[in-house]
C-alpha cells in the first residue's frame, strides 16, 4: 500500500487535506478505526515533524487533549506530582500554595490555598506563570512547575506573572518565600460582637469536623448565642467531611446531598446520622465566588433546609464528583464520575460546555446561563432556590473591586509596610491610642494612603489613583497594617473582621434570622 506525501505551500489561511473526503451522512467509523486514525496521527508525527518530539511528549498531550474535553475538573496527575501533594500535605515540602493547570498552552493559577504565601502576595486565580527567578516557562507541563515552585521552609522564588486580557495583559512580579500549607480546617475563631461567634473554615480538610465542633464548643464557652460560619475563599476538599461537619447543626437522618453518575456505585444519599449538638443554634454563612465544591454542598443543604442564611456572592459553581484510578505507570487520572444535587434537587453546577478554562474560572461570581437558572426549586419553608451557576445568597452583597497590578507590584517591594512603619511609629501604643486609630478612617485616607499613593507615583512614574471604593480598600488595608505593626497580629485580625462587611451584614440580621428563614427577604 503506497502512501502519498501531501506537500502543501500556504500563502493564505487555506490547507491542504490529505483525508478522504467523508459525507455528513456517512455511516459512523467503529471504536477500532478510530484507533487506527489516532495511532497513524501519531506516528507520522513522531516520523516526520520538524522537530524532534517523543512518545511521552505526545501521548502526555493527548491524555490532557482528553481530559481537558471531558469537563474542566477531569485532569492527569503524574506520580511524581502525587508524591509531592503528599510531601506537601505532610508537612515535608513547602510552597508557595498555587495549582496550576495547562490553558492553551500556559501554566494559569487554578486556585490559591487559603492563608498560603501566594496569597498574601496577591496571586489570583487565573494569573499566568510566565517566568521562575527570570527562567521563561515554556508549555504547560505544570507537574514539572509544580516541583520547581517547591522547596525548603523559608526559600524564596521569584514570579512572572500576567493577568487579564492576552492581547494587552498586566504583568507583575513578586518574590514569594516558601511555607508550609496551613493543616487545619479552621484557621481563626473569634467573637465578633456580644454573644456572637466567628468561625472560619477555611477547607474540608479530613479533621475538619472535629475542628468545627471544637471552635463551636468554644465560642459557646465564651459566650456565644449565635454563630457566624465564614466559607469564603473555601474551595471544597474531602467530601465526606462536608458531611460531618453538617451533622453538627441537623437532626439525625436529614439529606445533605445527593450524588448521581453513570454507574450505580456512585448514586448516594448523604444523610446525618446523629442529632447534632448545635442543631438549634442560631446560625448565618459567609460565601463568595470562592466557595466552591464541598463548602458549597454544604452551603447549599443549610439553605434548601432553611437552618442559615447565606449572606456574601454568588459561589463558585461546582458540583462534580472526582475520583482517582490508578494507571499501571504509577500516575493517576482524575475523572468526574457524578453530579451532586441539593436536597431540593439543585444542580448547581457551572455550565462549561464550549467555554474555556479562563472563560470557566472568570465567571465564578456570576449568574448561570439564563436557561440553567429557570427552573424554580423551593426550599424546606417555601423559598424560592434555583440551580446552575453557584448558589446565589439569600443575602446579596456588591462585588468589591479588583485591586490594579500596581497594588500587588508595591506590595511585594514592600512599601505598604514601608508607609505603615512610618505610620505606626507616630503613634501611641495606648489602648486609647489604637482606639481612636480604628475609629477615624479620615485619618487612614491622609496619614497613611495619600502618601502611599504619592511614592507609587513617584517610584514608578504611573497615575496610581482610583475610584473611591478602591480608595476605600486600600486604605483599610493599610490602615490594617499599621494596626499590626503598632498592636500586634492579634489587634491587626480583630480590626479587620470589625470593618468586614460580610460579617456586619451578618451581624445584622441575627436580631430578624427567623423571619428571613421562614419566608425570605421579601
Amino acid at each position: 500500500m503506497k502512501h502519498t506525501r501531501v506537500v502543501a505551500v500556504l500563502f493564505t489561511t487555506s490547507i491542504a487535506i490529505a483525508t478522504p473526503f467523508r459525507s455528513v451522512g456517512a455511516q459512523q467509523r467503529s471504536n477500532y478505526e478510530e484507533l487506527q486514525t489516532f495511532s497513524g496521527a501519531l506516528n507520522y508525527i513522531r516520523l516526520n515533524y520538524v522537530d524532534s518530539v517523543s512518545y511521552h511528549q505526545l501521548v502526555r498531550a493527548a491524555i490532557n487533549g482528553m481530559l481537558h474535553a471531558l469537563d474542566p475538573h477531569s485532569r492527569f496527575e503524574s506520580a511524581e506530582g502525587w508524591q509531592q501533594s503528599q510531601q506537601i500535605e505532610s508537612g515535608d515540602l513547602a510552597t508557595v500554595g498555587v495549582g496550576l493547570e495547562d490553558v492553551d498552552g500556559v501554566a494559569t493559577v487554578l486556585d490559591v490555598a487559603p492563608g498560603s504565601p501566594a496569597e498574601d502576595k496577591g496571586i489570583r486565580s487565573g494569573d499566568r506563570l510566565i517566568a521562575i527567578d527570570d527562567t521563561i516557562v515554556t508549555g504547560g507541563d505544570v507537574d514539572s512547575l509544580m516541583l520547581r515552585l517547591a522547596g525548603q521552609k523559608g526559600s524564596k522564588v521569584r514570579l512572572t506573572l500576567e493577568r487579564g486580557s492576552r492581547i494587552e495583559p498586566d504583568s507583575f512580579r513578586v518574590t514569594v518565600k516558601r511555607d508550609y500549607l496551613l493543616s487545619h480546617s479552621v484557621t481563626l475563631t473569634r467573637e465578633v460582637a456580644p454573644g456572637i461567634g466567628y468561625i472560619r473554615l477555611a477547607e474540608f480538610g479530613a479533621e475538619a469536623a472535629g475542628e468545627v465542633k471544637h471552635a463551636l464548643g468554644e465560642v459557646e464557652h465564651h459566650g456565644a448565642k449565635q454563630v457566624i460560619l465564614d466559607l469564603r475563599h473555601n474551595p471544597g476538599g474531602v467530601v465526606e467531611s462536608s458531611v460531618e461537619v453538617a451533622s453538627l447543626f441537623f437532626p439525625k437522618n436529614t439529606l445533605v446531598f445527593r450524588t448521581r453518575g453513570r454507574k450505580s456505585e456512585v448514586d448516594q444519599d448523604f444523610v446525618t446520622k446523629r442529632d447534632g449538638d448545635f442543631r438549634k443554634l442560631p446560625l448565618i454563612v459567609l460565601v463568595d465566588q470562592g466557595s466552591a465544591s464541598a463548602a458549597e454542598a454544604l452551603a447549599a443543604s443549610l439553605q434548601d433546609h432553611d437552618r442559615a442564611l447565606l449572606v456574601g456572592r454568588r459561589t463558585f459553581g461546582k458540583a462534580l464528583e472526582q475520583s482517582a484510578f490508578l494507571l499501571p505507570s504509577g500516575d493517576r487520572v482524575w475523572l468526574t464520575v457524578g453530579r451532586v444535587l441539593t436536597p431540593s434537587g439543585r444542580f448547581i453546577q457551572r455550565r462549561y460546555e464550549g467555554v474555556g478554562m479562563l472563560q470557566y474560572l472568570s465567571f465564578a461570581g456570576r449568574s448561570g446561563a439564563a436557561q440553567d437558572t429557570l427552573q424554580v426549586y423551593h426550599t424546606d419553608h417555601g423559598r424560592v432556590v434555583r440551580g446552575g451557576g453557584g448558589i446565589e445568597p439569600d443575602v446579596v452583597l456588591a462585588p468589591l473591586p479588583d485591586p490594579p497590578v500596581w497594588w500587588t507590584v508595591a506590595s511585594d517591594s514592600g512599601l505598604q509596610q514601608a508607609v505603615a512603619d512610618s505610620v505606626a511609629y507616630t503613634l501611641a501604643a495606648s489602648d486609647s491610642a489604637r482606639n481612636l486609630w480604628e475609629a477615624t478612617p479620615a485619618r487612614w485616607q491622609t496619614e497613611a494612603l495619600v502618601p502611599f499613593l504619592a511614592r507609587v507615583r513617584s517610584r514608578w512614574g504611573i497615575p496610581a489613583s482610583a475610584d473611591s471604593s478602591m480608595d476605600a480598600m486600600m486604605a483599610l488595608t493599610l490602615a490594617a497594617r499599621v494596626v499590626g505593626i503598632r498592636w500586634g497580629e492579634e489587634a491587626r485580625i480583630d480590626f479587620l473582621l470589625g470593618h468586614d462587611r460580610g460579617v456586619r451584614a451578618a451581624i445584622a440580621r441575627f436580631p430578624d434570622l427567623p423571619r428571613l428563614l421562614a419566608s425570605g427577604l421579601n
